[in-house]
């Protein structure tokens, strides 16, 4: 691993998040967001009619910030241990509370210089990064330095993705980190459960932890694939420190 690459692993902070819909169910939904939801589903149905406006709120409603919620957000960086070996150190924020978990969030990203730090998540720049700055938004919370692009150039903007990085420019597909991770032959983070069950283990079986660790296992993915994208060998195992 060269230094140039050494040092650019240090400004990288890897992060996923999980989300809900934010309310257990449909009929829980103010009259006012009901009659929003009923208009987009139509348009998400697409001449289905097999799911009713209800059942799609509940499988569909945590991927968009206006009817969804972040219930974790874990994050990750590379390190190198006493013996000068790469290491990674991954964590989670986790709660009911998303106003209080989107606070911790911001104080930690904070901690690090906006010009520096870079952002990476697997498909960030359409899901993660607007995700949690449209979230902060609707709760007042002013959105760190690192996570605002208004206005400024393309090379300004610290974000890695990736996603990018593996389409090389062709934006016709969708490719989901599970499956780059299978492609490159990296452990993958599905044994417990998997991205469409986490509404379901939310509310259902209130498995907040669960969700948190399978949050910070796609993190570990997600930094042993970005090694791999750039020709790197990923980190061992003994060399990955978990905390909660």
């Amino acid at each position: 691993m060269s230094e140039e690459f050494s040092k650019k692993l240090k400004n990288l902070l890897f992060l996923d998040i999980e989300t809900v819909a934010a309310y257990p169910s449909y009929d829980q939904l103010p009259d006012r967001m009901q009659k929003l939801w009923n208009k987009k589903a139509t348009g998400l149905k697409k001449g289905d009619d097999t799911l009713s406006d209800e059942a799609l709120f509940y499988e569909r409603g945590a991927i968009y910030a206006e009817f969804g919620k972040i219930i974790c957000i874990a994050f990750g960086g590379f390190y190198w241990n006493e013996q000068g070996e790469a290491s990674f150190k991954v964590r989670s924020i986790s709660g009911d509370d998303e106003v209080a978990l989107l606070l911790q969030f911001k104080e930690l990203v904070e901690k690090y210089r906006p010009d520096q730090l870079m952002l990476c998540a697997h498909n960030g720049k359409e899901f993660d990064f607007p995700f949690i700055c449209r979230r902060m938004l609707i709760h007042c919370i002013e959105i760190p330095k690192a996570l605002q692009i208004s206005g400024k150039k393309p090379w300004e903007i610290l974000h890695q993705d990736t996603m990018d990085l593996w389409k090389f420019g062709d934006y016709k597909n969708y490719t989901s980190l599970d499956l780059l991770a299978a492609v490159f032959d990296i452990p993958g983070s599905k044994s417990e459960m998997s991205g469409d069950q986490v509404t379901r283990v939310y509310y259902e079986e209130g498995d907040l932890e669960k969700i948190s660790r399978y949050c910070r296992e796609d993190v570990v993915v997600l930094s042993q694939l970005y090694l791999r994208l750039h020709c790197q060998s990923p980190v061992p195992e003994t060399h990955i420190l978990r905390t909660a």
